[in-house]
Parts: structure tokens; sequence; C-alpha cells
């Protein structure tokens, strides 16, 4: 998984408060539940030392995704007295929080967004007899997306409309369209619902590279919800599947542990590496336990075990954050990825390891 889109939050120097709250639509008087759990979290960051101005600016953006419908979550971030970042979360939070330290408590936001598995969605509807004689239309929908924060944020979007006699022929030319399409987004997988008789006529005319990414599946398709297009659905096809490109990243890892390639595992040596910037792509079996702990410094690569240690090399006053906050930072400040492996595919000393970029047993200065 590539975080990239948290190079924002980080192009800003703390104190941060982080915020998640739950938002959803689905009950009754939204608006005055919103803003009674947004009530108790900023009294708990007023106890927490965070200042009026920057609570004036995080209770502005609360309940800004109101047009959002159904179940769903925000994720607001503001530092310095100005919103810094503010998403969608497709689920909400286990529970509310809100959080002022020194480091954005970003983990949540990235496990939300898990597996980050890129796709594109196509519902096929008509009206009318399979035949060329009969006067009706096609109506395709499609849509691409990344599972599943697109649920709350769904990509770029078709609409086509076609009439069923040449029903055939247009999806012979809309077959290189779609791959294109696919291509450009790296979709894992093209789901495809709603008439069974449209849908295979265009499945059986895409291009063969784009069928064998075809995902057929049942049940009700609607196409103007305001969400991800086939998101019921969507949750059945990609639950618990890692996306492609995390797939390919584990089993270099693995073919380079067998070899004794360019590899770490274990909690200690992954943080040498990351001190160092060695790290392509940090993977774990789960998140840091949230009482495990990393002594950190102002820049992202300045993280230790011990707070000796970032002394030694020179940081005054390390403080002492929670592990997921100091790995994030380090991952975003060097341009590293993140996997998150379950453990019976790949298990991890201490539940923790990292690709490098380079192989050098040498130590931080």
């Amino acid at each position: 998984m590539r975080l990239s889109f948290l190079e924002p939050l980080y192009a800003e120097s703390g104190p941060f408060a982080s915020v998640y709250l739950d938002t959803s639509r689905d009950v009754e008087q939204p608006d005055r539940a919103v803003a009674l759990r947004w009530r108790r979290l900023r009294a708990d960051l007023t106890r927490q030392g965070a200042d009026r101005a920057l609570l004036g600016v995080l209770e502005a953006a609360v309940g800004a995704d109101a047009e959002v419908p159904g179940v769903h979550g925000q994720a607001i971030f503001a530092a310095n007295g100005s919103l810094v970042m503010d998403g969608e979360l497709p689920r909400p939070p286990a529970h509310d929080s809100a959080r002022y330290s020194t480091l954005p408590d970003a983990m949540p936001l990235v496990t939300q967004h898990l597996p980050e598995i890129p796709y594109l969605a196509v519902v096929v509807h008509y009206r009318g007899l399979p035949t060329a004689e009969t006067h009706g239309w096609v109506w395709v929908e499609a849509e691409s997306g990344t599972w599943p924060a697109s649920a709350v944020t769904p990509g770029e979007r078709l609409h086509l409309k076609v009439a069923v006699a040449t029903w055939h022929h247009s999806a012979v030319r809309l077959g290189p369209r779609l791959e294109a399409w696919a291509r450009r987004t790296h979709a894992d997988a093209v789901v495809v619902g709603g008439d069974e008789w449209a849908g295979n006529v265009l499945v059986r005319r895409l291009p063969h590279a784009l069928r064998e990414k075809v995902v057929r599946v049942g049940g009700p398709t609607p196409t103007d919800t305001g969400r991800a297009l086939l998101e019921p659905q969507l949750g059945s096809v990609f639950r618990g599947r890692m996306a492609e490109h995390d797939l390919d990243l584990v089993n270099i890892f693995i073919g380079r542990r067998a070899l004794g390639g360019p590899t770490t595992e274990g909690l200690e040596a992954t943080v040498a590496a990351l001190q160092r910037g060695q790290v392509a792509a940090l993977l774990l079996n789960h998140p840091p336990a949230s009482s495990l702990r990393l002594w950190t410094g102002p820049r992202p690569t300045q993280l230790a075990l011990a707070e000796e240690e970032l002394v030694s090399f020179g940081v005054r006053a390390p403080h002492e954050e929670p592990a997921d906050e100091a790995l994030v930072r380090a991952l975003v400040g060097t341009a590293a990825e993140l996997v998150v492996v379950p453990e019976e595919e790949l298990g991890l000393d201490e539940g923790v390891g990292a690709l490098l970029r380079y192989a050098d047993h040498g130590t931080p200065a």
C-alpha cells in the first residue's frame, strides 16, 4: 500500500489534533447525533491542551461529509490553527476518538484504506427481449475505485445508453475502452453485475486479458445511491483478499528471505533499517499494539526503541510516542510502502519485517 496520500499531513509541524468520529446518516436526526459526538471529543481535546482556535477549525470541518449517505465516518487532522486533512471513512471508527499529540494519529486512517484493491465495477441493465427486433435499451454504468475507501469516495463513472438491437456491436466497441480504463487504474478485478443476458454479451466480447479479471455478482444493483457502484457485492468479492501489488511484495520478501537477500525481521532490525531510510516496504502481520512505544525526534527517520539511542545520534529531547504513529511517519517520510499480511500467509518475527532497498549492515550515522 502506497502512503503518498498522507504526504500533506506530514508537511506540517505538530502538535496535531487527530479526530475520528461516526458521521453516519442512517439514524434519526443525524446532524444532532454528530454534534453530540463532537461535543464529547471537543471536551476531550480541551483536557489534552488543544487551544480554542484549533478547536474552531475542527468544529468547522465536523459533519462536512453530510452529503455522503448511509453508514460512514470522518477523519480530521489539524495543526497550528489550520485544517491539514479531512476525509471520509468507509466504516465508522470502532469508537470516536480525539488525540492531541506531537505526531498525527494516522494508523486508523491507514487501516480503513486496507486492503486498497483497485477495481472496475460494471452494471448492465436492459428492458425487453434479447432479440435484434426488440425496441428497447441497454444501460451501462461503470465506475473505477479502490476498495474499501471508494465506498464513500467513488471514482470516475461512465454512463451509456445503447439500443438493444445494437448491443452486440456496441459491446465489441466498449471492450477496448474498458480495458484501457482498467489498465490506467491498475484494476485487479472487473466486477460485473446486473442483467445476466446483457452482462454475458459484454463479458464474451471483452478483450481476453480483461475477461480473465471478471468476477460476476448477483443481487440488487442500484446505480444512484451516492455510494460506490456495486458496493454490497464488492465487500463479498474483496473481503479477506490482498491487493495484487501487495501480494507481489510478499512473494518478493519470501524469495529474498529464502536466499538471504536484503530483508529484515523483528522490531529492532526493522527500526534500524528505517533509521537508514533503507526500507522499501514494511510488512506487518497486524498494526502494532497500542501499548508499544517508540522514541522519536523531529525527522521521520529519527525513531528508536530506547531514548539513549536517539540521544547518541544527537537528537535533543526525544519524545516517546505510540509505535504506529512513529512508523507511519517514517514510511511516508522515506516513501516506503506498507503491507499488512495475514500471519497464515506469512509469519514474521515479532509480526514485523521489511523489504530493503539495499543490503547494508552498517549503523545509522
